[in-house]
């Protein structure tokens, strides 16, 4: 029970000095040092330490607690614990209440267009360039937020995916299954923030799986057309009576069976002519690893010309520079070439397909080093966890071979073993 106390009146604590002063029914008037009043309830729970629980600032201004009002509260304060209940401990619970009931309307409130808004914030950086971003964007803006991109992203069920993937899965098959992984992400991301429960209603695999027909059913898997690879010297050849950069990074690109992305993004400091090594940095992988090019001694010429056309005040770091400094050659650029050379029905991601069908079909190199040569990762686990190296010298062999053939003309069925490509390096 609080002890008694002689009272205070409203002129007495206008008049307080620093310290601590009873009314009664545990209520304390604190004054400080530097000036500041305050009402206290102090109590004592049963079972329990004594207690100190703040009735707000002391004094009859706005905001301020008169003797008055502090008298009120602190009498229904010291009923409850005559009733065996903790003032300040369900103070805090019903605190702790209010939080929970303000974070339950944040997440009511909270929609899966702002949901994929954070997701593409945080993973922006992770991705190769601002166009992937754009891409994210533009598609769900295109096929998902026009069915449920307002909603909470906590209501999202699967009707809802189906109503903006089921009029594309056919006749955009591609585009659907991007759609659908996305959407899988940009809600697995909010059930992680804690914005949604439950199952993933945009995965594939037992769910979605059996409400729409696989994509190999409905869109068989198109190949890159390619030159066939017997036809390659004479390709070549008629390469070479073309001027201009586009061309000379599409023989480099061909000579290093690369993709389109890292020939073009390709610069000096990248390029080690003494030792004829191209080492791709991570950020331009595929598979986000740093890759060493060997380069053969026809890639190594097409260089070696390049270096020689650099003037001594050019500021470009670029391998294959564009139009204006300081910037790659256009990706397109490639792709108009071969169309101005009657080419338009191959591609240029097509000649690592020319490359590949060489390896297979005119030399007994081993597959795995063919496959490292194209940067391919390893599809079995164990063997991935096995295959320390790259395969680096065997695919130097490979590469020059592949640089020898290139140069012969009518070099169609002749297979080159592995024996024959070492006597070129």
């Amino acid at each position: 029970m609080a002890r008694r106390a002689a009272g205070l009146t409203a002129a007495a604590v206008k008049a307080a000095k620093p310290g601590r002063y009873g009314d009664g029914n545990g209520l304390y008037l604190l004054v400080r040092p530097a000036g500041g009043k305050f009402w206290l309830f102090r109590y004592t729970p049963q079972g329990a330490k004594m207690r100190e629980m703040g009735l707000g600032r002391a004094g009859y201004s706005d905001g301020e607690v008169p003797l008055a009002d502090a008298r009120e509260v602190a009498g229904q304060l010291i009923k409850q614990v005559r009733a065996g209940i903790d003032p300040l401990a369900q103070r805090e619970a019903e605190t702790k209440a209010k939080m929970a009931e303000d974070q339950r309307a944040v997440v009511e409130a909270i929609t899966f267009r702002q949901v994929a808004g954070h997701y593409l914030s945080a993973h922006e950086k992770a991705w190769r360039n601002s166009k992937h971003r754009d891409q994210w964007a533009n598609t769900l803006e295109t096929y998902a937020h026009p069915h449920f991109g307002d909603l909470p992203v906590g209501a999202i069920e699967t009707g809802h995916v189906l109503a903006a993937l089921e009029p594309i899965w056919r006749v955009k098959p591609e585009t659907a299954a991007r759609v659908r992984g996305r959407i899988e992400n940009v809600l697995d991301y909010g059930k992680s923030r804690g914005w949604r429960d439950g199952e993933n209603p945009a995965r594939w695999r037992g769910h979605l799986s059996f409400l729409l027909p696989a994509r190999s059913k409905i869109a068989p898997v198109e190949h890159h057309p390619a030159l066939p690879w017997s036809t390659t010297n004479a390709f070549l050849v008629k390469l070479r009576s073309q001027n201009g950069t586009a061309a000379q990074a599409l023989e480099f690109t061909i000579l290093t069976a690369a993709r389109t992305g890292e020939v073009l993004g390709a610069k000096w400091d990248e390029i080690d002519l003494a030792k004829r090594i191209w080492t791709v940095p991570a950020g331009r992988m595929k598979a986000r690893r740093e890759h060493r090019v060997p380069l053969n001694s026809t890639a190594i010429t097409v260089l070696t010309k390049l270096a020689a056309m650099r003037t001594v005040n050019s500021l470009d770091a670029f391998v294959f520079p564009g139009a204006a400094l300081g910037r790659a050659l256009s990706g397109m650029s490639m792709n108009m070439l071969l169309r101005r050379m009657d080419h338009g029905d191959i591609t240029v991601h097509g000649f690592r397909s020319t490359f590949r069908d060489w390896a297979s079909e005119a030399t007994s190199f081993p597959r795995e080093v063919a496959e490292a040569a194209l940067a391919h990762t390893v599809g079995n686990a164990v063997e991935a966890a096995y295959r320390r190296g790259d395969l680096f010298e065997k695919r130097r062999l490979m590469m020059e071979a592949w640089a020898t053939y290139s140069e012969t003309p009518g070099g169609e069925g002749k297979v080159i073993p592995i024996g024959r490509a070492q006597q070129h390096v």
